[in-house]
């Protein structure tokens, strides 16, 4: 496996994630665990575009569906990952990970209040009462 480096994410709880860098298809580790595409900007200013979890980096990264729009249009010029063995802990991490940061390739944002609801009328109509008892604990 080829490195690059390594940064450090935080998310949204505060904790910190060390990702290995790789700017290659050879770079891609073994194993399974968080990946993020990163847009890096004059060396020091990375932004994350997507955040995503896999159980096989190699089946999933080499050929994933997004990268040619993260690539192409958005300007990513590399991967990290976190090897992580369960899926609990790289769930955990993703959803960490896009909390803190809402990459622009992430669609999906899991509720937490009435701030997380969708904002489009109709699907707001149909999201309050399947989930008035929940967002009632949220004032």
């Amino acid at each position: 496996m080829i490195i690059f480096g390594r940064h450090r994410w935080q998310g949204e709880t505060g904790r910190n994630y060390l990702f290995d860098i790789t700017l290659t298809d050879r770079g891609v580790p073994e194993g399974g665990g968080v990946y993020i595409f990163v847009r890096r900007r004059f060396v020091f200013f990375l932004t994350p575009l997507y955040v995503g979890k896999a159980a096989s980096f190699r089946s999933r990264v080499l050929g994933h569906e997004r990268w040619n729009e993260a690539w192409y249009r958005r300007g990513a010029t590399e991967r990290h990952f976190l090897s992580l063995k369960t899926r609990t802990a790289q769930a955990r991490v993703e959803e960490d990970l896009i909390r803190e940061w809402q990459p622009v390739m992430n669609d999906i944002l899991v509720p937490r209040g009435r701030k997380d609801a969708p904002n489009h009328d109709r699907l707001r109509r149909w999201w309050r009462p399947r989930h008035k008892a929940f967002f009632g604990l949220f004032g």
